[in-house]
């Protein structure tokens, strides 16, 4: 299956790079280019990273520090988003 259609870069590649040492979005792309054209393989990419062991992205790890992820979830995953509505501040008129 395909990870990347801009540079035809397959799930087997990223695999095969992730086993010969890269740990991050950025090593991956260094080697096949992946995740540096549109970015819409940048997740899945991630997903892979996580599912073999490598480090979550900055941003999982951030979201879990400040207490926005799901505790439940996978470290390698976007946090799920709050579904709370935001409190409604009343404007006021400035005289």
């Amino acid at each position: 299956m395909y990870v990347c259609m801009c540079h035809a870069v397959t799930e087997d590649q990223v695999k095969r790079a992730i086993d010969a040492g890269a740990n991050t979005p950025r090593q991956i792309a260094k080697g096949c280019k992946a995740g540096t054209d549109c970015g819409s393989c940048v997740r899945r990419i991630q997903a892979l990273l996580g599912e073999h062991g490598a480090r979550p992205c900055p941003t999982a790890r951030l979201a879990t520090k400040l207490g926005l992820a799901d505790p439940g979830a996978d470290p390698g995953s976007a946090p799920a988003p709050s579904l709370s509505p935001s409190p409604v501040v009343p404007l006021r008129a400035v005289a």
